[in-house]
């Protein structure tokens, strides 16, 4: 029986002390943690920052470290400081150098890099080796020379390579999620098709359990038949629904669930209760492709926003807003730069969905956010500015409210928000050798 214990859903969420306690009392064979994602959207991989709070990731990791210390145990890190960009893992490897000189630790780090150079993708896109994901256009160079960071999903092969040389610690670039919480089974050569279940949803922490939080710890343990799931937290239990419903946890299909060199088919899956809040998963299948593909992920730098937020109560103004929206940026577009571009999102009638909400009818209040794009910054600001105010003040048959249309919840009502990106890339790679894009090096770190 092998013990995976993972314990928050993202490195930084937090988790309660009580609850490592008790997975750390069950000698588990490894402590694994996502650091990461897409999710967040383009900005942080673009732009090389945390979408993680520094303070919350160093108490996490304070935790981990000295839990790993004492159980001698691996600690695996997947996708470091959000998205797994090189400054994303020399932030985590600043935060560890700090808390091994404070508490007078070391440790003998793998480090494993998820970085792609614009030469490597361009020769792969040369050679057709890439191709784009559903509802994604095919890569251009220009998509590629415009990217900052590039990444692949490194899968499960540069972890277990790690682990077999017998680091303390494994940190991670941009990781196929479920790795970290697979990589030891697949070193004792345990079934893959369990081990990236279990990790599916170990990647999640307490996500799949009831009351869910990706703030707490769970154990999974797995066999050669199967894996069983337990809340670390007594007031967590598991259900075989909250597991099943996990399957459609960010996947548009819940029975396959492609990744790194292969994919994950759980249509003979069955979820079988246990006392105590636990259950037990079987069945699941890892059907290897012929050809290894890996996910690169990019973003480019698509200009500088600034947004202006207030709440709209005027009953005429809200039965008419499409209309009046669309006037006043009519009117507001030839004193504007003229590669400014605005967006209007009305919360409180399709905000949320945009054109894809099925039962637009406004709500009796509105939330509105006025969004400018614009090449450079005070561009972006003095578009805004005159959105708002023409907005503001703008006339439409049967208004009382001549002192303003709009209720501004703060002053200043305009925020530059800064920098804006969007995806470039979002396609999969051909590679032959799993590894060698994934170069591991050691990093002894000491107080």
């Amino acid at each position: 029986m092998l013990k995976i214990l993972s314990p928050t859903a993202i490195l930084g969420y937090g988790f309660p002390d009580t609850s490592l306690e008790a997975g750390m009392r069950q000698k588990p064979d490894v402590l694994a943690v996502d650091g990461g994602s897409t999710d967040p959207g383009p900005f942080y991989l673009g732009s090389g920052k945390p979408f993680v709070s520094r303070q919350g990731v160093k108490h996490d990791l304070e935790r981990l470290l000295k839990a790993q210390v004492q159980a001698r145990i691996p600690l695996i890190i997947g996708t470091a400081g959000g998205s797994g960009a090189r400054p994303h893992l020399d932030w985590t490897l600043d935060i560890i150098r700090e808390i091994a000189r404070q508490q007078k630790m070391s440790f003998r780090l793998g480090v494993i890099p998820a970085d792609f150079t614009h030469a490597e993708v361009t020769l792969a896109l040369e050679e057709n080796r890439l191709s784009p994901l559903a509802n994604v256009p095919p890569p251009t160079r220009g998509d590629i020379d415009a990217s900052t960071h590039i990444v692949a999903q490194m899968g499960s092969e540069p972890v277990v390579a790690a682990l077999k040389e017998g680091y303390d610690l494994i940190i991670c670039g941009r990781c196929y999620d479920p790795v970290p919480f697979a990589a030891l089974a697949l070193v004792r050569d345990m079934d893959p098709g369990l081990a990236l279940h279990m990790g599916k949803i170990l990647e999640c922490a307490a996500i799949a359990a009831l009351p869910g939080s990706g703030s707490d710890c769970v154990m999974g343990l797995l066999d050669d038949h199967g894996f069983i799931l337990e809340s670390l937290n007594p007031t967590r239990r598991f259900t075989r629904v909250s597991v099943a419903a996990h399957s459609l946890y960010e996947k548009s299909d819940p029975l396959s669930l492609p990744g790194p060199g292969g994919v994950l088919d759980l249509s003979g899956v069955t979820y079988q209760e246990l006392d105590r809040g636990r259950v037990r998963v079987q069945g699941s299948r890892f059907i290897a492709d012929t050809t290894y593909r890996i996910k690169l992920e990019a973003a480019r730098l698509v200009g500088y926003r600034t947004i202006s937020i207030a709440g709209i109560r005027d009953p005429l103004l809200i039965v008419s807003l499409d209309d009046i929206l669309e006037r006043v940026k009519r009117q507001c577009l030839p004193g504007m730069d003229p590669r400014a571009r605005i967006h209007f999102h009305v919360y409180g009638k399709n905000g949320v969905m945009g054109p894809l909400e099925p039962h637009p009818q406004p709500a009796h209040e509105l939330g509105l956010v006025m969004e400018v794009m614009a090449p450079e910054q005070a561009s972006a600001d003095s578009a805004c500015a005159l959105l708002r105010s023409t907005l503001l003040h703008f006339g439409f048959p049967g208004r009382l409210t001549t002192a303003g249309n709009l209720a501004f919840p703060y002053s200043p009502s305009d925020f530059a928000v800064g920098a804006a990106y969007e995806f470039s890339l979002y396609h999969l790679m051909e590679v032959a050798d799993p590894r060698a894009n994934f170069p591991l090096s050691c990093l002894e770190i000491h107080p």
